[in-house]
């Protein structure tokens, strides 16, 4: 049985389903708080800060792109399960480029599901127990990972985004050691195909750009060619 202290918001519209997946979700002995708007979920997440949230892509009022895209926005890192009736592989890639976590296709079976949730629970509570790091210190600048931000030494400050967050913990908890562009990919962004895309670079820039002070010369966040990628921290 699950632990009762674990939240799961389920922002779906369609009764049948809602009444399925609440009844056995609370079997398992989680909380469920549902929302049935696209307009609503976004303030349930706020108000009941979930551990999880399992949210369909089609939805009445905001769709759940959009609704996926303004909780990261808040700085929400809880795992968000996105659920739809597509399955090309673009929507997935859109998903999870805009912040999901993993992406199931309907329709599919509840002990599924149950996995998925399960996984990204244990996923979510490793980075918690392993980085409880609040300020992280490269040299003169802080980065903030409650916050969301570097702190330069002129104060000077960037924001950071869910994803680059997520980025640098999964660096950190590496130890110093490089991190494959591969598995970034499936770990911090949960590609699980083959994929051509830049998506990795193209982050990595963005993010050195917010937090070195030379990011053409790179002191922190370094790319090793043909290896992967690391983040010093001394």
């Amino acid at each position: 049985m699950a632990n009762k202290e674990i939240r799961i918001l389920l922002v779906e519209d369609e009764p049948s389903l809602i009444f399925t997946l609440r009844d056995t979700l609370e079997s398992e002995g989680y909380e469920v708080i549902v929302s049935e708007d696209g307009e609503q979920a976004v303030g349930l997440a706020q108000e009941h800060k979930p551990d999880i949230m399992i949210l369909d892509i089609m939805l009445p009022g905001k769709n759940g792109y959009e609704i996926c895209q303004e909780i990261r926005s808040l700085k929400f890192t809880f795992p968000i399960i996105m659920l739809t009736a597509k399955d090309q592989e673009l929507d997935k890639v859109k998903g999870l480029d805009i912040g999901a976590d993993d992406y199931i296709t309907k329709p599919f079976g509840v002990k599924e599901l149950l996995a998925r949730i399960q996984a990204r629970l244990r996923r979510a509570g490793t980075y918690s127990s392993s980085n409880n790091i609040e300020v992280l210190q490269l040299g003169t600048t802080k980065i903030d990972l409650l916050e969301s931000k570097a702190i330069f030494s002129d104060g000077k400050t960037n924001e950071l985004t869910a994803r680059e967050i997520e980025l640098i913990r999964y660096l950190l908890q590496a130890g110093g050691e490089p991190v494959s562009r591969d598995e970034l990919l499936e770990k911090v962004w949960r590609y699980e195909y083959s994929t051509n895309t830049r998506t990795v670079d193209v982050h990595i820039s963005k993010l050195r750009a917010k937090i070195e002070s030379q990011p053409d010369e790179p002191r922190y966040l370094i790319t090793l060619h043909g290896v992967g990628y690391l983040l010093k921290t001394y």
